[in-house]
């Protein structure tokens, strides 16, 4: 049994081919709606309900995609003898006469996707019959059978590429495919198929690209097309994959079993060319140290092929399925998404020439590196998403990961890791240890120090320009964390109180940085030292999910392109940063969910006009106890901002007012009450003396 096929893009546009005049430069008309470009007539979405015949007839090429054509009457293409090239996507064919093709001797390319060809495929396969010399042939997308496909390519032996995707085919037997001897590239994807019989292939010795994706495949045995270069059997149900145990030497370049349910790493050719092996989302894992064996009888599975009369065993050593596999080329290997637990002793050294190793989201919880294991041209490496706790280095190895660029351990329980490691990772450009419990050495660690560590040490990695910090749990930074290195990308988000007060820990990278992400840190605007005027290069900065009340300080000058500012606490923007040229440079900010008083967004009309805050739609403000968006607010609403202050100063006059007038009434009456008494009292006290 056999299937092949590969990242199957096979280029089934068939039609894209370009012609040019005798001159060598593309000559453009219009004609009836149609384009002519060169030997080029596109006539699609013109709502024609024929051919049209009134076309150039040295035309080569003939596009009528999206025209409700229903039926290709015969001789319909008789004006245009010289047709290298056809295309009929999406004409709701439901017929093709027996003769319209006849005329078509120099015919090379033809598509009928997507139409409605199983109502008359008899018909339309007697008009394909008239095509001897066709090499790309589209099928897609027409409800077909595997007997009509059968009866459509019978005697198109010149073919070289056909595409049967969106079809409901089921079963492929060695009836289907017979006689295209000629055959490269089969698209099979998005059927039905669940069965392929032994031999079905066999004829196609040509046959280098083939896609089995997203049908119902429950496995693959005694796999044995030897002549493939691609193989693309993603989505479907495999659980197993067993190539043929000859010794035969295969073509195969690019198998792709991804999102399958294999239980078992491939069984692949002994011999095979072997680059690129992608097996996403399946539930493999290696088991042999998990159950104790006390016999080989327990070590192995056995499978029972019946083909007609005959009958064949397979046995399989479950634990060591990859022991006799050919994996010396390969380059690019995706293990993620699985349940791997560990990786057998040997493993990687198998795969001297791999760059690309990818095991994120699987269930590793120790990884052990040794001589060549990973192996040295490694420059590749995804453990992120696992239950990572420790990394172990030999003792005395160095070099070991001298390629490494990219290293990602996010996401797992790592607590530090041992210093040798990343300083034999001497060419790292990019590490991310996101989502660690990790906290950074105070002093430099020493190299020879080989056990894993409770602390991480990045200086002096001069290499590295990228790393990832987020939400490890750090505390405030020591002094020169990052000294010696290259960085000009960093994330510390998600650690309160990393910075303390003070980005004085960053000064000795501070020229070289273009992006920085300070998100959820503890930021407040009291910080004296929150000063990013040294950050001459900085072109991204977020600042977002602190408790900011004013605008950060930047110099003129400053390289900044994007700024976010979301989660803080501003209340307004200074009318000096809306007017500075640094708001002015900025391509992006984002400044919405903060408090923003509506009485002070005066100003921020000239923010709108840069067209510079993405966010400007969610951008809110209080007013009067309400939220409203920024946008939306009305016209005259500084007005009332001023009437509103006004008004508070005639509460106070109207609460203070009657309060004075009554007791000046009060005094008013209790003088007129007692004005004689009490002049009288004053006279006897100052004994005044009277004319009379």
């Amino acid at each position: 049994m056999e299937l092949l096929p590969l990242w199957l893009c096979l280029g089934f546009h068939l039609l894209t081919v370009e012609w040019r005049n005798g001159s060598g430069t593309a000559t453009a008309a219009a004609q009836g709606g149609c384009k002519l470009v060169g030997g080029t007539a596109d006539c699609r979405g013109q709502s024609l309900s024929s051919v049209p015949s009134s076309l150039p007839p040295h035309s080569r090429m003939l596009i009528l995609d999206a025209n409700p054509l229903k039926t290709l009457r015969n001789h319909s293409l008789q004006p245009y003898p010289l047709l290298e090239g056809l295309s009929l996507h999406s004409c709701h064919l439901e017929r093709i006469g027996r003769g319209a093709f006849q005329e078509q001797g120099h015919l090379r390319s033809l598509a009928l996707a997507d139409n409605c060809l199983s109502k008359n495929y008899k018909e339309t396969a007697a008009a394909l019959h008239t095509l001897p010399g066709l090499q790309r042939l589209d099928l897609s997308g027409n409800s077909l059978t595997e007997d009509m496909v059968a009866l459509m390519l019978q005697n198109l032996s010149s073919l070289e590429s056909v595409s049967l995707s969106r079809n409901i085919v089921m079963r492929l037997d060695d009836s289907v495919f017979e006689g295209l001897e000629h055959l490269r590239e089969l698209d099979l994807q998005r059927n039905y198929i669940f069965e392929i019989e032994g031999g079905a292939f066999d004829g196609l010795t040509e046959l280098r690209h083939l896609n089995l994706a997203y049908n119902n495949l429950p496995c693959i045995v005694d796999f044995g097309l030897t002549q493939l270069r691609f193989l693309n059997i993603s989505y479907n149900i495999l659980e197993w994959f067993l190539a043929s145990g000859a010794e035969a030497v295969f073509e195969l370049e690019t198998l792709d079993l991804s999102h399958n349910q294999l239980l078992f790493f491939p069984l692949l050719p002994q011999y095979s060319k072997l680059h690129t092996l992608l097996l996403r989302d399946n539930n493999m894992g290696f088991y042999r140290d998990l159950y104790n064996a006390s016999s080989p009888q327990e070590m192995v599975a056995q499978f029972l092929l019946v083909d007609g009369n005959v009958t064949n065993i397979t046995t399989v050593n479950l634990w060591e399925e990859f022991s006799s596999s050919d994996l010396s080329d390969l380059r690019f290997l995706d293990m993620s998404q699985n349940q791997f637990q560990y990786l057998p002793d040997g493993f990687l050294k198998k795969m001297p020439s791999l760059s690309h190793l990818n095991l994120n989201q699987n269930c590793l919880m120790t990884l052990h590196i040794r001589e060549h294991e990973p192996p040295g041209a490694l420059t590749e490496l995804d453990l992120s998403h696992n239950q990572l706790s420790e990394l172990y280095l030999a003792p005395g190895l160095t070099g070991c990961l001298q390629s490494l660029r990219l290293f990602n351990l996010s996401s797992n329980q790592l607590l530090g890791v041992p210093s040798g490691l990343l300083a034999n990772a001497s060419n790292i450009t990019t590490l991310d240890m996101s989502h660690n419990q990790i906290s950074l050495c105070p002093q430099p660690a020493s190299s020879e120090e080989v056990g894993p560590l409770s602390c991480v040490d990045f200086r002096n990695m001069a290499s590295l320009r990228s790393l990832s910090l987020e939400g490890c749990g750090l505390g405030a930074l020591p002094d020169c964390p990052f000294q010696g290195t290259s960085l000009t990308h960093l994330d510390l988000s998600s650690n309160w109180g990393v910075l303390n007060g003070s980005i004085a820990p960053l000064q000795d990278i501070a020229p070289m940085l273009q992006v920085l992400s300070l998100r959820s840190v503890g930021l407040r605007s009291s910080f004296l030292e929150l000063d990013f005027s040294g950050f001459g290069n900085l072109r991204d900065l977020d600042l977002s999910g602190n408790s900011l009340t004013s605008f950060p300080r930047f110099k003129d000058g400053l390289a900044l392109k994007t700024l976010d500012l979301r989660r803080n606490s501003l209340t307004a923007l200074p009318q000096r940063a809306v007017s500075e040229q640094l708001l002015r440079g900025l391509r992006t900010i984002y400044l919405s969910q903060n408090p923003y008083d509506c009485c002070g967004v005066e100003g921020w009309g000239d923010l709108q006009h840069l067209q510079s805050v993405a966010d400007w739609a969610s951008v809110t403000c209080n007013l009067s106890s309400k939220v409203i968006r920024v946008m939306e607010l009305p016209g005259g609403v500084l007005w009332d901002c001023k009437w509103e202050r006004l008004d508070m100063g005639l509460l106070y006059l109207v609460l203070i007012l009657p309060s004075c007038l009554t007791l000046l009434v009060a005094c008013t009456v209790i003088f007129l009450t007692f004005k004689k008494p009490l002049l009288q009292v004053i006279k006897s006290r100052c004994h005044w003396s009277s004319i009379y």
